[in-house]
């Protein structure tokens, strides 16, 4: 299989990146560097795949380039690339997200079924559920993003079907719960809090503590990328960790693992959810997907590459 990733430097593309050579394909790249965090963190994603011979790199913005070269010989595409964050993309910045998330997501279908493509994975995100009224929360259930964020991830679901059914281009949409792990991107809750407890730092927590989400190992979450893109299923599935936890219980692993964290708290944000939890008996059924990583085993994961990188800037 060769495979085209877009957002490859990023958090869960990297590690995408790393399992697809790991199993013996070729990947082709994309990733335009987006400021929104250091691109020395990001070019860091990939130390380890950049010397493989099977990994080419391309820096390219998927909403101007040349997509036909880029999807020349692939079989798979994996859809990452996108602007990150529930809290920006509030205001002036949503332009920002629409054009990233929305805009290039069509652009990049409408050039996969003039294409050799047999398959297309997008990387969603259970924001589009918003505040689910059951949990755990199936895909049947009534989207209601609570984040303008959310609204183009849930755009880009529907793009996804759409030409699937019209144009019979074979799409997986992956609806992804709070993925976590090494190299997790630095402005989000995990990485901020294993990098307060290591480097004595402040955490901010926005919020009571009490809310929970189903936190999902990055490794979890590739494999499930991996494998839906080999399976002849297409539709929607979550993709979740197993186990709901609260902001305070991972606090309490977080402090068992790496010693005390002063904290910061602040009021709830705009657009964040109070609960998520996945009902994941859709992937299970249609990929076999089950996640085998717990918390405090990824948590320790975290703990562990933070310490091992702890002269270098966050």
């Amino acid at each position: 299989m060769k495979a085209l990733v877009t957002g490859a430097a990023g958090f869960v593309g990297s590690h995408l990146s790393e399992l697809l050579l790991d199993a013996g394909e070729t990947v082709r790249g994309v990733d335009c560097y987006t400021p929104y965090y250091a691109r020395e963190r990001k070019e860091q994603n990939l130390e380890r795949v950049l010397d493989d011979p099977r990994f080419e790199s391309v820096t390219a913005d998927l909403s101007d380039a040349p997509l036909e070269a880029l999807l020349d010989g692939i079989d798979v595409v994996f859809h990452l690339a996108g602007q990150p964050g529930v809290r920006p993309s509030w205001g002036s910045e949503f332009g920002t997200y629409v054009r990233c998330n929305i805009d290039v997501t069509q652009r990049l279908l409408e050039a996969c079924r003039t294409s050799s493509v047999a398959k297309l994975v997008y990387a969603s995100s259970s924001s589009v559920y918003g505040d689910a009224e059951t949990l755990p929360t199936r895909e049947d259930a009534l989207p209601k993003p609570v984040s303008p964020y959310g609204v183009t991830k849930l755009a880009g679901e529907h793009l996804c079907e759409l030409y699937r059914s019209v144009h019979g281009l074979p799409t997986v949409s992956l609806r992804l719960f709070s993925v976590y792990g090494p190299r997790q991107r630095p402005d989000m809750a995990f990485a901020r809090l294993v990098r307060a407890a290591i480097r004595g730092e402040t955490f901010t927590l926005f919020g009571d503590g009490n809310q929970t989400r189903d936190f999902t190992y990055v490794g979890d979450a590739v494999r499930g990328l991996e494998s839906a893109s080999r399976s002849q299923w297409c539709g929607v599935a979550n993709i979740g960790g197993g186990a709901r936890t609260s902001m305070n219980e991972v606090i309490g692993i977080v402090e068992s693992l790496a010693g005390p964290i002063h904290i910061e708290r602040l009021p709830a944000q705009d657009g964040d959810a109070r609960h998520t939890a996945a009902d994941t008996s859709v992937a299970r059924a249609a990929f076999g997907y089950a996640p085998s990583t717990s918390l405090v085993d990824g948590l320790a994961a975290m703990v562990a590459w933070e310490r091992a990188h702890v002269g270098v800037a966050a």
